[in-house]
């Protein structure tokens, strides 16, 4: 009954999202002059290829932005080392991911943007493709894309998954869930992030028999390139901070900038010659706070105009994409925005944990609890979760005592390395045995 239910109400919505494709279409390319989608590849978002399809069985990995296809990367590295016979094709969603993804990417793996969720797009973008299987990286349910697949005989896996709150109490209503139900039914293997993820799938009417546990990928931090200008400018920034203290805060959203600048205020009074890096989560925020705080008069540094930390800068505002892991190295305290105001839901410490920070972050950390958690539990000091009102205190105590500031950076390090050994191998031989064998046979 329910199955039959999912299948009236998926019907209804591949109605919809046909009826509604010139809307979209008009969205797409409202967005593309804003300069939201690609200028040249944003066909590709309509199923609409630019490059050829080789010969032989291809892997699709499906991202929705830099974050997850960052994760996606190491297990592809290993199935292109495990199976080179397979063509690996990777689409995002984003243009930021754009930018850097294909500049990480093994050799020879094909990256497109993925298709809108529309039945021509979809319809099209399998049909030119044809991939043997589809892994999808987190919370990438779309019907179009999954029942579509599933109609064409291609296996589905669905990596690091995770549902929020909010979208597993929006799927467990009576009106959607037949429809998650069928989607679910449809997938040959669920990684979740953690248990509490995998009992919310198995609640929303997930085969038990699918859902297997391999680890966070998100813990598996790789180095990757970045041009030798970069480096160089890097390494120059290690020098000019040698003899300084320095704090970093990392991908803060809109609002957390004023708790940030009103902790560097307090700080300074103590630490004159202190250092504040700060990372905003999208550039062009980071060029309004570089905007505003030289409206204020305080010497400020931007990173897209190569601006250098003279002595009296104490802001250096990094408006950059693509250079987070690198930052981490310059700073031994890492506060990881997008934690401090209600609302939001964190974002990945693990990255500042492997290159041994200090790391704090606040308390509305949505999924990222696990991954707090897990990280607390490996070694108490490795993750100190504070309030906005208590982040000026506790980087105080860091900088005034260096024993505790030392403990804090090894403890992170430590428990980083605990957490990460061995991910990409279970998750390699989760896939082969419940998805690749069949899929490439």
């Amino acid at each position: 009954m329910i199955g039959e239910k999912g299948k009236l109400l998926y019907h209804v919505y591949r109605a919809l999202t046909y009826g509604l494709s010139p809307f979209l279409y008009l969205h797409l390319r409202f967005r593309t002059l804003q300069g939201i989608e690609h200028p040249v590849r944003w066909p590709e978002r309509l199923g609409r290829p630019s490059t050829s399809r080789p010969p032989g069985h291809l892997i699709w990995f499906h991202t929705a932005s830099l974050g997850e296809g960052m994760a996606a990367i190491p297990v592809i590295k290993r199935c292109i080392e495990e199976r080179p016979d397979c063509t690996i094709l990777m689409t995002s969603t984003t243009a930021s991911a754009f930018e850097i993804i294909t500049n990480q990417l093994p050799t020879g793996v094909i990256y497109q943007f993925a298709p809108l969720d529309i039945p021509a797009a979809m319809d099209a973008f399998l049909g030119y493709w044809k991939p043997n299987a589809v892994m999808l990286m987190e919370c990438e349910l779309w019907p179009n894309l999954i029942l579509g697949a599933a109609r064409n005989g291609i296996a589905l896996a669905l990596l690091n998954a995770r549902m929020s709150a909010k979208s597993f109490s929006r799927w467990s209503r009576p009106v959607l869930l037949p429809l998650i139900s069928l989607m679910l039914s449809k997938f040959s293997l669920i990684v979740p992030l953690s248990t509490m993820q995998g009992i919310r799938f198995q609640l929303l009417q997930a085969p038990p028999y699918v859902i297997n546990f391999s680890g966070d990928l998100k813990y598996t931090v790789e180095e990757f390139d970045i041009s030798k200008r970069g480096v160089q400018s890097i390494e120059e920034l290690k020098v000019q901070l040698a003899h300084r203290q320095v704090w970093m805060v990392s991908s803060i959203h809109r609002g957390e900038e004023e708790v940030m600048l009103g902790v560097h205020k307090v700080l300074m009074r103590m630490h004159p010659d202190m250092v504040t890096i700060i990372v905003p989560r999208y550039p062009q925020h980071g060029r309004e706070i570089a905007i505003e705080l030289q409206k204020e008069g305080l010497n400020v540094a931007l990173r897209s105009r190569d601006e250098k930390l003279m002595s009296g800068t104490s802001i250096y505002v990094v408006d950059t994409l693509g250079e987070l892991r690198h930052f981490y190295t310059l700073t031994p305290i890492a506060v990881i925005g997008g934690s401090f105001l209600p609302g939001l839901t964190g974002h990945n410490i693990s990255e500042a944990a492997a290159a041994g920070c200090a790391v704090l972050t606040g308390h509305h950390v949505g999924h990222f609890s696990d991954m707090v958690l897990k990280m607390q539990r490996s070694n108490p000091l490795s993750v100190l979760q504070v309030s906005a009102e208590e982040l000026e205190e506790a980087l105080s105590e860091l900088f005034s005592n260096s024993e505790i500031l030392e403990a804090r950076c090894l403890a992170a390090k430590q428990a980083f390395q605990a957490l990460s050994s061995g991910i990409v191998a279970n998750v390699w031989n989760q896939l082969n045995f419940n998805v690749l064998r069949q899929a490439l046979c």
